[in-house]
């Protein structure tokens, strides 16, 4: 090896970088797959349940790899289009091989007993509880290795492997103390070595075989052929799932609609609600303490990405979420705290998993997040503004959400005046956070208009009135001397939460202070263009270590350029962001500016979001431009 191969191997890290993972979904859990191959993450049964491969954040916590023997990096990977379905091409010296990767999707199972964990109408479609993975010689001949290592509880408990069946081509994973159990179906013959379940074959060209890992009492494919038939039924699946949208035709398109797929992978079925992302502890921070558990609802984001989803078409999203909200705000009196489990549970006790590494030694590694019992006043002003824009403003709101419009608005009316923590959830002292005072006036405002529609004209003026006094206290404490929106009140440090201003419609876009906001973010709150949340020199917030750009504030000033007439410089920062997504378009929650390095949980909901509204408003802006330059020629 020479000199500099040796500098670089040294230097290489044992964990692949967060962007190079590949997403799959089911709706009821998910799967991140390595470029090696192996898949490093899966939860079961649900999205938030302990790990049982769980290399991502230790490369001792379980995996489950298919690649050619003796090769590492692949030739390329893909998605089949219009799915959650990845496509690994490998290149060996003998020949070409493809590993296509998916967490099945069936008709719906439950025709003679009902489901256990649906709390939403039944579709015509179910969960299959099946990881295929489909293995395809497509030129030459190729030696495959398959090792399944999964390790129970989040690596804390290795499993004892059995055969099932009379042969060799079924086998079962189970573990003391531990009621998931694994189930491995194969056309290959396995066997076991300690805690793996391996398999070899020398598969030559046309040559087919299929490895499927089940958890449930469902059965998996047993043959070829029923594999390969599963797996095109969950490729239709998704694709007439995304042929509900309405895409526009443009350049951007297939980044609207990846981004799409992605927020409905996030979505957990049986109860409609999203989650941030499918991870838990990948680190904002290298080797840093910024490590959060994203896979659970927050109430503000979920509302945002039902909105994203909503504008391409796709509402029956929405309305599956509003009736979680309308189960648990039922539960709870009407109070809504700022985020739930994925089946509405309230307490998200937290907690440090101190046997594993993290991902590239970033500890502690977090299950659970104590921001569930934070105050952030913003979640009330989302939810209102969430429902009155699902609802248009000439629809009556439907009883039930209409009593939850009641209480959030009387909520924000009743503590608008409070400091809070804020929307980045900051662990140190609440403040009087501008967004947050903007947050209650956008509860105000939509209650204001849902409760006229509902013919609630007393009610309506009151919200009306509260509205425009918040707005005034605003205006008075968080603009400085320059005319810039700030951070919270004391302060004049800048926030990237204020670009939501315009956006939100708390002032118009022409106002001298918004601009003044954008500019001022744009060129003071960015490093390479790309925006901080804050910078954390200026803002306490309770933590150690810096952190990289957030990619939903960057796609927020792209909507707010568009908002205040910057069509060129957000188009140029908008091509920029998109440019900067992975191989296979996905976002984590942020990235570093200099390397391109993304960081923190993966895929992440929020950024997806802001990414469908960026690209909106910018193809809105430039059609609109179109339709001036045809109008001035022939008007």
């Amino acid at each position: 090896m020479d000199h500099v191969a040796q500098q670089i191997d040294a230097g290489a890290s044992h964990f692949p970088p967060i962007d190079d993972f590949a997403f799959l979904s089911d709706c009821e859990t998910t799967a991140l797959v390595a470029p090696d191959g192996g898949v490093e993450w899966l939860c079961l049964p649900r999205m938030d349940s302990p790990s049982v491969f769980g290399a991502i954040l230790d490369r001792d916590a379980g995996r489950f790899r298919i690649a050619p023997a003796g090769v590492h990096v692949p030739a390329a990977r893909r998605y089949i289009p219009g799915t959650l379905v990845a496509e690994t091409s490998w290149w060996t010296p003998g020949g070409w091989l493809v590993v296509t990767d998916a967490l099945l999707i069936g008709p719906w199972h439950h025709e003679h007993e009902r489901s256990h964990s649906h709390r939403r109408a039944p579709t015509d479609y179910d969960a299959a509880h099946v990881l295929l993975r489909v293995i395809r010689c497509v030129n030459g001949q190729v030696q495959v290795n398959v090792d399944c290592t999964p390790a129970f509880d989040y690596g804390r408990v290795p499993p004892q492997w059995s055969y099932s069946g009379d042969g060799y081509h079924e086998a079962v994973a189970t573990a003391s103390g531990v009621d998931q159990q694994l189930r491995l179906t194969t056309d290959l013959n396995i066997g076991f070595e300690a805690t793996t379940a391996t398999a070899r074959t020398l598969l030559k060209e046309g040559q087919h075989r299929f490895v499927a890992l089940s958890w449930s009492e469902h059965a998996p494919p047993t043959t070829l052929h029923e594999a390969t038939d599963r797996l095109r039924w969950t490729c239709h699946h998704w694709q007439h799932w995304l042929d509900r949208g309405d895409f526009p035709d443009h350049r951007w398109r297939g980044y609207l609609q990846r981004s799409a797929l992605t927020l409905k992978g996030l979505t957990f079925a049986p109860t409609g609600a999203v989650v941030a992302a499918a991870t838990t502890s990948l680190p904002e921070t290298p080797g840093g303490e910024r490590n959060w558990d994203y896979r659970y609802t927050w109430v503000r984001d979920t509302a945002g990405t039902l909105w994203a989803l909503n504008s391409l078409g796709f509402d029956w999203e929405a309305n599956d979420f509003f009736r979680f909200v309308a189960d648990v705000a039922e539960a709870e009196g009407g109070d809504l705290q700022l985020m739930y489990g994925v089946d509405g549970e309230r307490v998200l006790a937290e907690s440090t998993l101190d046997h594993l590494t993290g991902y590239e030694d970033a500890r502690p590694v977090r299950v659970g997040n104590a921001a569930y019992s934070q105050r952030q006043h913003d979640v009330w002003g989302a939810m209102v503004r969430a429902i009155d824009l699902h609802t248009g403003p000439h629809h009556r709101v439907e009883d039930r959400l209409w009593r939850i419009v009641q209480t959030q608005v009387e909520r924000a009316l009743d503590h608008w005046r409070e400091p809070d923590q804020g929307i980045w959830e900051v662990r140190s002292g609440p403040q009087h956070f501008t967004f947050s005072k903007v947050a209650c006036w956008m509860a105000a405002d939509a209650g204001a208009r849902i409760a006229g529609v509902r013919g609630k004209d007393a009610l309506s003026a009151r919200w009306r009135a509260a509205a425009e006094e918040i707005r005034a206290d605003v205006l008075a404490n968080a603009v400085d001397e320059r005319g810039v929106f700030t951070q919270h009140y004391d302060t004049k440090a800048l926030d990237a939460s204020v670009l939501l201003i315009p956006l939100v419609g708390f002032l118009p876009s022409t106002d001298e202070r918004v601009r003044n906001t954008v500019l001022a973010i744009a060129d003071e709150l960015t490093v390479d263009d790309m925006v901080l949340r804050y910078r954390v020199d200026e803002t306490e917030d309770g933590l150690s270590g810096d952190e990289g750009t957030f990619t939903i504030c960057s796609f927020w000033l792209v909507s707010a350029l568009v908002a205040i007439g910057e069509l060129s410089r957000a188009r140029t920062l908008c091509g920029k962001l998109l440019a900067a997504s992975s191989s296979l378009q996905l976002y984590a929650e942020e990235i570093d500016p200099h390397s391109g390095r993304h960081l923190g949980n993966f895929p992440q909901a929020f950024t997806h979001l802001a990414l469908i509204n960026a690209v909106t408003a910018v193809i809105r802006a430039e059609r609109a431009q179109t339709r001036g330059r045809v109008g001035s020629n022939y008007g």
